[in-house]
Formats: structure tokens, sequence, C-alpha cells
């Protein structure tokens, strides 16, 4: 895609916030996916407008922050402003066990498991609550580039994408994270039928077998 992140920093970003206890194998390419494909679409952007004007990032289901930081390193890397909002039931200064290796020191908020990538933290904007009510809060009037991974059934993915795509224009992106079939199996039909209906052009990605993407460029 023409981009591709610092794996040092990536890995060590990963450490904290991806390393943890599961039954499925650990797995942090959607960094590198999110990454690449929204410095693409930054360059494409400001190549169009002969420059950078501000981008709104929506991120829905943050977990530990690992994607909101990507994201927010690649509008850094490309010079871009702009915020990244992301959503989750979480919250943010709550001291928590994260399930990862910051966990040896005791509970910690997002913001100080965070607190390694300042610069980044400063292009976010973290928000508490379940999605589909959060999202009626949020007041954005436009979504530049949306990475969805919240919750994983049919009608959820299908609310989250409508609330999206109302605040798109031409070129705009939505990424859909865990497209897999046979394990979230939801997030494959709401992928399909908004293919379907012909607004976005749906690239999938395949990494394994337990995890798959959708990258969806909104035509018209």
């Amino acid at each position: 895609m023409g981009f591709a992140v610092d794996r040092q920093w990536l890995d060590s970003l990963a450490l904290h916030t991806q390393v943890v206890i599961k039954k499925s194998r650990l797995n942090w390419q959607h960094g590198r996916l999110l990454y690449a494909t929204l410095r693409q679409f930054l360059h494409t952007r400001a190549h169009e407008e002969r420059g950078h004007s501000p981008a709104t990032i929506l991120e829905t289901g943050m977990a530990r922050g690992f994607s909101a930081v990507c994201m927010a390193r690649a509008m850094i890397d490309a010079g871009c402003p702009g915020t990244v909002l992301t959503l989750d039931i979480l919250p943010h200064n709550t001291p928590l066990y994260w399930n990862c290796i910051d966990d040896l020191n005791g509970k910690k908020t997002r913001s100080e498991l965070l607190s390694p990538w300042s610069e980044e933290l400063e292009r976010i904007i973290f928000t508490q609550g379940w999605t589909k009510q959060q999202l009626l809060r949020t007041g954005l009037s436009r979504i530049h580039f949306a990475y969805l991974d919240a919750q994983h059934t049919l009608d959820d993915v299908l609310a989250e994408y409508v609330y999206v795509r109302d605040r798109q224009g031409p070129g705009d992106m939505i990424v859909f994270d865990d497209v897999t079939p046979g394990l979230f199996d939801g997030v494959v039909q709401a992928a399909g039928e908004i293919e379907n209906q012909g607004l976005y052009r749906i690239a999938r990605l395949k990494v394994s077998g337990q995890r798959g993407y959708a990258v969806a460029v909104r035509a018209s």
C-alpha cells in the first residue's frame, strides 16, 4: 500500500496491549493494516485537496487502545491534523487489570497503560459507553475513516455502519475487524449485506483462520 509502520514501535505497543492470555493465537496484524490503509487514505486525500485538512476518525471497541494509537501514529506520520474518537464500555480513568504484562505492577488506568505513547494520546478522545447509545451523543457531522470492532452481532455492526455511512462521502473508508466465517458470522453477514447495497466497494483480507478484515471504500 506504499506505507509501513515502524515494526519496533508496533511490537513495543503490542507487548503492552496485545500480548495477553487467550485461547487463540496472538495476532496484532490489524495494527499494520490500519496504519497502512489510513496513511494511504490520507495521502490520496491530501493530493486531491492539495494539502491536509483535519480528518475525523471513529473507532468502536477500543479495548486497551492499540488500534487507536496505531491510527493516531498514522496521522502524525502523515502530517495530518485531526482526531481519533474512540468508544468502549471500559472506563479510561479507572484502575483495572488489563490481562497484559503491565498487570505485574498492579491495576492501571488505560491512561496510565498508554502513557509511553503521549504524542499519540494527544490525538485521541476516549469516550465510555455502549456503542449504540454513545454514538448518538458524539455530535459528529463527518467521519472520514472508521474502524468498527465493538459488538459483533449483525444488528450491532449494521447500526454502527449506518451511523458512519450517513456521515461519509465518496472516497471515505470503513475497516471492519473480525470478518471471519465460522467465528463471527454476524460481522461476515453484515459485510456481505453492505457490499450488496453497492454504496461501498469492499476488499477482504484473510490473515489466518481466526482473523479476517474487510476494507470498505465509499464509491458514491
